[in-house]
């Protein structure tokens, strides 16, 4: 039996007032989170704060039935917020870059969620260079300028998705495990830092949303076709209300 299908939802920033409005803004965060909103020292990353601190309660709330203002969390061992509680296992995972925030959601599952910039700017590609895996660094090196910077975005979005749904986040380096050559479709990954056997349970979706953003998607024990994306763009008002 095939597991549960991987839930995405895909809000853009220019969308994170609309949708705080509809969902209920600031009322809906704890304390904590009202004051690390307020230690954003941008408009930009304070709209991109809580606009995934909601996403994140609305997606689980689609998920699960459970109203938008039940939703609280714990933060695991390297920082990741995990639901609680949490009695039907659901798992998430939230990231945002400048236009464009994303939410993942399984059940039971590890999932991790990164979305960048595409293509990756000069300075990316050139730090990137430094930190990824031998083969990664050769064939970043051994492809043309116009297309090091896409490789590069897609490099980058694969490894903190991957590392994100391993719950390690960014405490391990890049270079200790790659992303190899793809055949019939699937991006596999090669770590052995993990159980011999276990690579091949992971699963990455990569996506291009719109001109200047490329997502990674990683989720344990997925298969092809089981991704559901949502735009919250051509959700209504009144959909997003209604949750």
């Amino acid at each position: 039996m095939q597991p549960d299908p991987t839930f995405l939802w895909l809000l853009p920033e220019r969308a994170v007032d609309d949708f705080a409005t509809a969902l209920g803004g600031t009322r809906l965060l704890t304390e904590t989170e009202r004051a690390a909103l307020g230690r954003r020292l941008t408009e930009g990353a304070r709209r991109r704060y809580l606009g995934a601190r909601l996403l994140c309660r609305y997606a689980l709330s689609a998920r699960t039935g459970r109203p938008v203002d039940r939703w609280r969390f714990r933060l695991g061992e390297h920082g990741r917020p995990e639901a609680e509680p949490d009695p039907q296992g659901v798992r998430f995972n939230l990231s945002h870059t400048e236009g464009l925030i994303a939410c993942v959601v399984t059940q039971g599952r590890g999932c991790g969620v990164d979305v960048g910039p595409t293509p990756s700017p000069a300075e990316l590609v050139t730090q990137l260079g430094r930190r990824l895996a031998p083969a990664e660094r050769a064939a970043l090196a051994a492809s043309p300028p116009g297309v090091r910077g896409a490789l590069a975005g897609e490099l980058w979005v694969l490894k903190e998705a991957y590392l994100k749904a391993l719950g390690t986040g960014l405490s391990r380096s890049l270079g200790g495990f790659s992303f190899g050559p793809r055949a019939d479709g699937r991006i596999a990954v090669h770590d052995p830092q993990q159980p011999a056997g276990t690579d091949s349970r992971w699963w990455f979706d990569l996506l291009y949303p719109g001109p200047g953003h490329v997502v990674a998607v990683a989720t344990e024990d997925g298969h092809p076709g089981a991704l559901r994306r949502t735009d919250l763009s051509d959700l209504s008002l009144s959909d997003i209300s209604c949750v």
